[in-house]
Parts: C-alpha cells; structure tokens; sequence
C-alpha cells in the first residue's frame, strides 16, 4: 500500500498538542514530503515559547509516522514561526543608531550561536544573486534548518521586498536588535531601518560600521547557517565580513556569459586573499524554458560557470533556469521555492547538497 499524504495526515491527527488540537487542524505541518519509504516535515508552532514545550509531540509524531506501513525512515523538525514574546522596549526602535565607524579594532565579530556563515557572492551586479540568497534560505528552512538571512547590500538592500517584510525591527534597550522572521528565516536588512526611498549615502566606514552592527548588535539566536547577501564587487562589505566575521565558506553566483565571468574571475580571487574558502559556483539563469511552446534557449549562453567550476577544480552546485515566475513571485515577497514545482524543486535539490555536506 503506497504511502499518501492524507494517510499521514489522519495518523497526526491522533496527537493532542499542549494547548489544545491538534497538528492538522491547527496547521502546523510544513514541507511534508514522500520519497519511497521516507517521510520528512517540519511541526512549525506559532511561538519559540510553545515549541520549548513541544518536544515530546514532535517526539511522538516522528514515532506514529515511523510505525505506519510502509515507513522506512521518518525526519521531523521543530520550529517556531516567530521570535520569543519579548519585554515591552524601552526604547522605540527609532532610538537605535546604524552606520557609524566600526568599533573594536580587529577582533572577531562572529555571532555566538551561528554554526555556519556562508557568503553568497557575485563579482557582478544584475546576476540574481540576491534571489538566489532569498531562495535558498527558504529552501534550507523548509528542510527543518535554523536559518538566518543578512542582507549585506547596504546601497540596494532587495531582501525586504523578497522575503515580504516591511515591519521596523524592534530594539528593547536601543542597542540589540530583534531580527524579524518571514518564511521560516530570520532575517535582518539595512533596508528595514532606513527610508526605503532614501539613498545610502555613506563612505566605507560607514558600511563597516553597519555591517559590524548588523552582525554583533543583532539577536540571531542559535542557527543552523546564516546566509550574507553580499553586494556585488570586492570591497569594503566583503573585507569586513573575511576579516571580522570569518564566515565558513562562500558561495558564488554567476549568469554563464564571458563579461559576468571575468567579474566573477576577481571575486574568488578576493576570497583566496583573504582566505575564505569557497564551496562552489551556482550558475544561474542558465536556461529559459518558454511556458507556452517549449522551446528552449540560452540568453545569457549556458555551462560557462560549469566549465570555470572544473576548470578551477571547483564544485558546481546548480544551473538555475531564468523564469518568470520566480521574478514575480519575489516581488510579491515569497520567494519561489516556499512553495511548489521544478524551481522549488531545484532550490530544494541545492539545499540538500550542502546539508548533506555539512554546511547547513
């Protein structure tokens, strides 16, 4: 008898949550997925304060899952929604001051509870990699991982409009700042402290400034990987980050032509100066598919990441398609991969790599 999702449903059904209900009629499952005799999904409760106390459901659901014919291999993951309710502030978040010089010298600026920081990197602008960040952070959390997402664009923060986030983040004593939390990621931008209409006009102090802020004065929380959205380029956001924060490795994003290429050539040049090892190249808007005929072709040419991956002798982790929906659906604030089809399968497909490799 082939598994189904509603078999599984009715056998979580069984189980009485803390409060009342229970996990179906309360919708708290997320990302449930089949493969053969594997059942993988996430409980994702309304508040960090019920899932602490959540633990033995999440406990039994894996257990009633693992017993149902059929079931092999059962994975289950707790979650929260949303941060833990926190003390009216003391100061409004209008209090809190960011850009300045950055303080301190040259010590580590590497959050305590982040396990990984991976740099998502381009050498140039316009080649999705913003998009690629946001994706992927949703890919990751969606496989049950305590992700974060700082958006280190300072001069065209994109990640608030992405994740469908506007609100102010709160600052209870006008020093730590509470991240928000949109998609299962939490997340923390230049763009939600500013006027969104207002340029950043700000010389290279200033963005170290932020960025130290951003990483040290924001409460992360304990993660599994925290992605950076770095800005395109090789300067002083990128220095800052491999020299204070050291983050675990970088991720390189590029479109398959010859000039985003020679860009991209600079970039991983950059990161061996500073010694941050880079973990692959992603090459995206690699193929556009036409939803109407079928037909197939490369705008940008296609593979010229694969061939600098092997020829540098470094992994290619993904070839992204460039489609419509993805760009709409990022415009609209939920990211393409929260949700279903090839390109969330493919974002999904990119996550499991680097859970499967350590990384996340």
């Amino acid at each position: 008898m082939a598994l189904t999702r509603d078999a599984i449903e009715a056998e979580l059904k069984r189980l009485t949550l803390p409060d009342g209900g229970d996990l179906i009629s309360r919708d708290m499952v997320r990302a449930l997925a089949i493969e053969g005799g594997e059942v993988r999904f996430v409980i994702e409760a309304p508040t960090a304060d019920l899932a602490r106390q959540m633990e033995p459901v999440r406990a039994a659901a894996e257990q009633a899952v693992a017993a149902m014919e059929g079931v092999e291999k059962t994975s289950v993951a707790l979650t929260a929604h949303g941060p833990a309710a926190k003390a009216p502030p003391k100061k409004p978040p209008e209090d809190l001051k960011i850009g300045g010089h950055p303080k301190g010298g040259q010590e580590p600026i590497r959050p305590a509870g982040v396990k990984s920081i991976l740099a998502v990197a381009s050498g140039k602008g316009g080649v999705g990699k913003s998009t690629v960040s946001a994706n992927l952070a949703v890919a990751l959390a969606r496989q049950g991982r305590r992700v974060g997402l700082l958006d280190a664009d300072i001069y065209g923060p994109s990640q608030p409009r992405m994740m469908g986030v506007s609100k102010r983040p709160a600052s209870p004593d006008g020093k730590i700042i509470e991240p928000l939390t949109a998609h299962g990621v939490t997340l923390m931008s230049i763009g939600l402290m500013l006027d969104p209409d207002k340029a950043v006009v700000w010389r290279g102090p200033m963005l170290m400034g932020a960025l130290q802020q951003m990483l040290s004065q924001v409460n992360w929380g304990e993660l599994d990987v925290l992605l950076v959205d770095l800005p395109p380029g090789t300067g002083d956001v990128q220095l800052t980050l491999c020299q204070r924060a050291q983050p675990t490795a970088a991720l390189v994003v590029s479109t398959p032509q010859d000039v985003a290429l020679l860009d991209v050539r600079k970039a991983m040049d950059m990161f061996k100066t500073l010694k941050t090892p880079i973990l692959g190249l992603i090459e995206n808007m690699s193929t556009f598919h036409c939803p109407n005929c079928g037909y197939e072709a490369q705008i940008f040419g296609h593979g010229g990441v694969k061939a600098e991956a092997e020829k540098l002798g470094l992994p290619f982790l993904a070839a992204l398609p460039i489609d419509l929906e993805t760009r709409t659906a990022g415009d609209a604030g939920t990211p393409i991969a929260a949700g279903e089809g090839p390109i969330a399968e493919a974002y999904r497909a990119l996550a499991d790599r680097l859970v499967e490799g350590g990384m996340a």
